[in-house]
């Protein structure tokens, strides 16, 4: 949806205190001063969420921000008036409005009413936007994201889009996903577009997460890079500056250490030039002086840094080290209180006070830090202090009793310690700061905060302090406050909420849309440099705490008998939650796209299910929320609604559907569609809804002649945002887990099985559809080498090495880990997160490695045999770990992955070997879809090897694009195998963001125990070699070798309906989440209507609504190009030439493609998809468009691809 200018006149409102004052002067009273005047009504019309931001920076800023006031109080006292029988744009425009004057409760209720009452919310993308920007501001992460992906796939050429690329970068990065934050960052980077932040503050961002990622040489030449742009901003050169002393300091930099230091202080001191108020420049100042044993020199710049920023726990704790290096622990007692007092949560701090302490023999104070120390979430090596711990313990229980009580105390107790003078004094100065952060920092084990000593580096990119990134933990999604629940102050003081909702704080204000500052935090302090002109002081704290879902439904639903609506009861609206575990979400992705909006649900269940959606009612809310087996769209904000997502696809009935009228005449009043007229309709300045598609109603019966002409001239008004030109359908959603659940004993189901005794057995055709039956989510093929007797030694390491023994293997270097289980690197607590580094090898030092920890084990297990001793019979010799702490350090080995097995010329018998296999498993085979695609996809139409040694794991995933998976265990060892049906991977999805995972991109080894909890059913079953197991369309798996073995492994697309539903599903699903599709459906699928005759009505509609959909685009593009005096020229494609992404966003580009001048001119052909294009260069004059496809060759595909009769009924 597009955002209209601001038609604001000066002179409009030059004249508005007098015409306010003439209106009292006649005498009208209080309703005269709410009404709207109709050139006021023209200056809000085009007023929206994308205004945010922005409207300070005009000139008229200040007399706006009156009108909108105005405005609110008009639109509250007409629904008041109307009892809340008011179009729900209502709600919609007074959360943009009330957004924009930053009250940002009351926006969150009137966009969440709006909610409650648009069916087609999805459609208003100011909407999203809006209501992403208050998640955003409540740090409320994971909404936030959610809705502006929303966004930008329901409008790629939103007007902000290049705010939401930003936040989604700095939100990536505070969640530790640096790949997607990277994207974001340069997606931002490219947009021509107006932005609260320059070009160079962007490049700064990017270059801090290089440094964040610890690529410490691309960070550095980031830096550099940014110093070399002329009349760079002091602020930002300062920042640079600032950056590159700290790196040359602590950061692992080739070179002298000496040499490192003194470029350090130079960067620092001319940091210090550029911004001499920089406290944390003269911190890293002091602890470079420090560390080259200039004390009085650091104690000036620590000094200075006080005085700058006073409130530094990692400066007081700096103090304190070097007081205790000089011999003087009152002083240096001292500092680490002041420390620990500014951050109770300084893991370092409390750890240097315990080694004080300790050192003046005083272990019972020391063991007291040492426990606050391991309490805090920035602490490292918990492990260690627990140990410490213990030994002191150990110790004060072996002394004499009264020992240490007529001992005299060279320190004064913690306890005495807290009112030491400085201290107290620091306490005062501190009282009102306190109080403000009371509520966030009230348990301070809970803050989040650097290490000091020794150094961690934690930087997050962002400008938020510590404090309000402590709800960012891992459990939670999104962030939420540990502490007493808070809730909207309502003027009605009696509408509670009655069923323990928990909402947001009225008076919570949080500076997150700061983030256009740049903030440098590091370990020792967070660092805000503002390039704003306003910054907000107060505290964000996080969102309510998770919320179900039948409580939201409740809460929304009232009566309109206790007017609802009413504007003393809008902040009282709690914030529906976005848990995907609480909203029936969609299985089949139906989505609106330049690219590919096309397969409609109903082709593949409408026949065997009923439709299932949700009842959009206010007052009604139902007590049981069945599952459906359909596929549902679910809301950005909550899951209190759903609607089917496409048309039925039969002959006489399936028609392209448009949303052509701004309103259909209904309108939605307390959970009943009335006509408009028995609604209260007030014309207060509302801008009509825009339409958004044009009406064309074309079926997939339809001829390309009616095609294209429903579609012609759609573009002769310019180019359009892509969106236009397709259906609208909702983004697509997750799945919720199946209802009802399974009980306890299904959760270990027995895994499909076949034995096979002999050739036959593997060709028998009822062995085919066994295993693309979606009811199972694997089979294994027991005995299969031995039936077809294939000669597996082939792939043996011994033979590969033979072959080609320089061939790269990827190498992914892991932690051994106990049995089924996954710790973190302490040992203290099993964790999602999994360590796989990546390096890459030979095949010869592979088979070295492998070797090697064979001998290597053999060796452990005869000296485990010499020192066997006995045990007596009441001693457990279980080795269950399930709870139990793991012994840390583990073991490091390595697997080797990804070993391309797709040169015909190197690997001649190999490949002839698997053409003995069932032609549905081979890697090449007229029933493979994958086998259409016309080129080379390493790993997916071609064979992949892994080499593994014990421990080797390949961690969860779904296949790409939910495609199947073939994998034969060439042996000698064991492969154990963990498998979870397709329709669960929503909830596995939920685990992973509540873990601070991506699902498509991290690495992640799932909790049994959590998956048990979650009523999810786990596959598990061992794969000897010769055995072969597949994996079915979407299933979810994750993988370990028992002992040292190969494996082999490659993908198969069976020409059957559901997989060609789930490949379009995870297509879209990838296009939401930016991240490339492996497998280019368009491609595919034009590719198949040239090759294949489908007689499966439900595949064929399938994907003659994809070409439909494609062919309508490209038409109308082309059109919209010429009509735009743009040339299309001609450069058609070669065979075996793969399918083009956009560089930009990673899109597939089909047919048209938008290329450089530049590379078109040195026919490097670098592509970008046409959002791409026009936001690095709006009216498209730095490029040329290339067509690939002759419009008549694409309508003759079009009309040829027709169903093919069955064999059924051709017999």
């Amino acid at each position: 949806m597009k955002s209209y200018g601001l038609p604001f006149t000066t002179a409009f409102l030059g004249n508005e205190e007098e015409k306010m004052a003439a209106k009292k002067a006649r005498g009208e009273g209080e309703e005269g001063s709410f009404s709207l005047t109709v050139e006021e009504k023209k200056a809000l019309c085009g007023l929206d969420s994308s205004f945010f931001g922005f409207l300070s920076r005009c000139k008229e800023g200040a007399k706006m921000k009156t009108l909108l006031n105005k405005a609110i109080r008009c639109y509250e006292s007409l629904i008041v008036k109307a009892e809340g029988k008011v179009e729900s744009e209502f709600f919609c425009q007074l959360g943009h409005f009330n957004l924009l004057l930053e009250d940002y409760s009351k926006a969150l209720s009137s966009y969440q009413r709006y909610y409650s009452l648009q069916t087609d919310y999805w459609k208003n993308a100011a909407f999203l936007y809006g209501l992403g920007l208050v998640y955003f501001y409540y740090n409320a992460f994971q909404w936030a994201i959610r809705a502006f992906q929303e966004v930008l796939y329901v409008d790629p050429n939103f007007c902000r889009a290049k705010e939401i690329h930003l936040r989604l970068g700095f939100m990536f990065k505070v969640n530790t996903d640096y790949e997607s934050s990277l994207k974001h960052f340069q997606l931002a980077l490219i947009d021509c577009n107006v932005c609260t932040l320059s070009s160079v503050e962007i490049q700064f961002h990017i270059a801090h997460l290089y440094e964040t990622q610890r690529k410490y040489h691309s960070a550095k030449a980031a830096y550099e890079q940014l110093l070399q742009i002329e009349s760079l901003p002091s602020q930002v050169k300062a920042a640079v500056l600032q950056q590159l002393g700290w790196m040359h300091h602590n950061m692992d930099l080739v070179g002298d250490k000496t040499i490192k230091e003194r470029y350090a202080i130079q960067y620092l001191q001319k940091s210090l030039e550029e911004d001499p108020n920089s406290g944390q420049s003269w911190y890293f100042l002091g602890r470079c002086y420090s560390c080259v044993g200039k004390i009085q020199d650091a104690f000036v710049s620590y000094r200075q840094s006080i005085d700058k920023s006073e409130a530094s726990a990692d400066t007081w704790c700096s103090i304190g080290v070097l007081y205790q290096q000089q011999n003087q622990p009152m002083d240096a007692l001292q500092a680490y209180i002041c420390a620990v007092q500014l951050d109770h949560g300084h893991a370092a701090a409390w750890m240097d006070l315990g080694i004080l302490y300790e050192s003046c023999n005083q272990p019972q104070d020391a063991i007291k830090c040492y426990l606050n120390a391991t309490r805090s979430k920035s602490c490292s090596n918990t492990s260690a202090l627990i140990s410490r711990i213990k030994f002191l313990q150990a110790q004060l229980y072996n002394l004499p009793q009264n020992s240490l009580q007529n001992k005299t105390k060279l320190l004064p107790s913690i306890e005495e310690a807290w009112s030491l003078p400085i201290p107290a004094e620091l306490t005062s100065r501190q009282g009102a700061m306190n109080t403000a952060q009371q509520n966030v920092s009230d348990s301070w084990n809970s803050v989040q905060t650097a290490s000091h000593y020794p150094v961690q580096q934690k930087l997050y990119a962002q400008c938020f302090t510590t404090q309000k990134l402590q709800s960012l933990g891992k459990d939670q999604k999104p962030p939420f406050q540990t502490g007493p629940t808070r809730y909207l102050q309502a003027a009605n003081t009696n509408n509670q909420n009655q069923n323990g909702t928990h909402t947001l704080p009225q008076n919570l204000k949080g500076d997150a849309q700061n983030y256009y500052s740049l903030h440098i935090p590091t370990s020792e302090e967070q660092k805000i440099i503002n390039f704003t002109k306003e910054r907000k002081d107060s505290r964000s704290k996080p969102l309510s705490s998770k919320t179900s879902r039948q409580d939201i439904d409740t809460d929304i639903c009232v009566s309109a008998k206790e007017h609802s609506n009413h504007i003393h009861q809008i902040s009282s609206v709690p914030i529906s939650t976005l848990n995907n575990e609480d909203s029936v979400s969609p299985n089949l992705t139906i989505v609106d796209n330049p690219q590919l909006s096309v397969f409609v649900e109903e082709a593949i269940d409408n026949v065997d299910h009923d439709t299932g959606t949700c009842d959009k009612v206010n007052n009604v809310h139902p007590a049981i929320h069945k599952k459906s087996d359909n596929l549902t769209a679910s809301s950005p904000s909550s899951a209190s609604s759903t609607e089917t997502l496409s048309p039925k696809l039969t002959e006489q009935t399936h028609i392209v559907t448009s949303f052509t009228s701004p309103h259909s005449g209904l309108h939605t009043t307390n959970g009943e569609h009335k006509n408009s007229e028995s609604s209260v309709s007030v014309n207060v300045g509302l801008r009509p809804r825009p339409q958004i598609i044009p009406s064309m109603s074309v079926s997939i019966y339809s001829s390309s002649t009616e095609v294209l002409k429903a579609c012609r001239n759609l573009g002769k008004n310019g180019l359009s945002d892509g969106h236009i030109l397709l259906d609208i359908c909702p983004p697509p959603r997750p799945p919720t887990s199946p209802y009802p659940p399974l009980p306890k004993e299904k959760l270990n189901p027995p895994t499909p099985s076949i034995y096979l005794e002999n050739k036959r057995d593997a060709f028998f055709p009822p062995l085919h559809q066994f295993c693309i039956n979606p009811k199972n989510p694997v089979t294994v093929i027991r005995g299969l080498a031995g039936a077809l007797k294939l000669d597996l030694g082939l792939f043996s390491t011994k033979t590969l090495v033979e072959v080609n023994n320089e061939h790269i293997v990827e190498v992914r270097t892991q932690l051994l880990q106990p049995a089924d289980e996954n710790w973190d690197p302490s040992g203290t607590k099993k964790i999602w997160r999994y360590e796989n580094k990546c390096s890459h090898t030979t095949i010869a030092k592979y088979a070295q490695y492998q070797a090697c920890s064979f001998q290597e084990s053999l060796r452990e297990e005869t000296a485990r045999r010499t020192q066997v001793k006995d045990y007596s019979d009441n001693e457990s010799t279980c080795s269950d770990t399930s709870g139990r702490r793991q012994k840390a350090p583990f073991k490091t080995i390595k697997c080797g992955i990804n070993i391309d097995l797709s040169d015909n010329k190197k690997w001649k018998l190999q490949l002839h070997e698997l053409t003995k296999l069932p032609a549905f498993v081979r890697v090449v085979s007229a029933g493979n879809l994958l086998s259409h695609v016309g080129y080379t996809i390493l790993g997916m139409n071609s064979v992949q090897l892994c080499m593994k040694v014990p421990g080797s794991r390949i961690p969860g995933h779904q296949e790409n694009n939910n495609f199947c998976s073939v994998n034969i265990n060439i042996g000698p060892g064991d492969c154990e195998w963990f498998v979870v049906p397709e329709d669960y991977w929503g909830v596995l999805n939920d685990f992973c963001e509540k873990n601070n995972l991506n699902f498509l991109m991290s690495s992640w080894w799932p909790n049994l125990e959590d998956l048990y909890e979650a009523n999810v059913p786990v596959y598990r079953f061992i794969q000897r070699p010769g055995d072969l197991v597949w994996i079915n369309a979407g299933t979810v798996h994750w993988v370990q070798a028992i002992g040292w073995c190969n494996n082999i492994t490659w993908n198969v697309g069976p020409l059957t309906a559901f997989q060609y539903k789930l490949a379009v599903e995870r297509y879209e699903w990838n296009k939401l989440q930016s991240i490339k599709s492996v497998v280019p459906m368009v491609h595919l699928s034009w590719n198949m209507a040239r090759n294949i005759k489908v007689s499966d009505p439900k595949l064929f509609e399938m994907i003659k609504y994809c070409l439909l959909k494609i062919l309508k685009q490209c038409q109308t593009l082309r059109e919209a190009l010429v009509a735009a005096g743009k040339e299309v020229l001609w450069h058609g494609r070669i065979n075996d030439e793969p399918a083009p992404y956009c560089s930009i966003c990673e899109v597939e580009v089909f047919n048209l493609l938008f290329v450089t001048n530049e590379s078109n001119s040195e026919k490097t052909y670098i592509v970008h998809c046409q959002n791409c294009a026009r936001k690095t260069s709006g009216n498209l004059e730095n490029f040329v468009v290339l067509e690939q496809y002759k419009m008549d060759d694409l309508i003759q595909v079009y009309d040829q691809f027709t169903l093919a009769p069955s064999l059924s009924s051709a017999s």
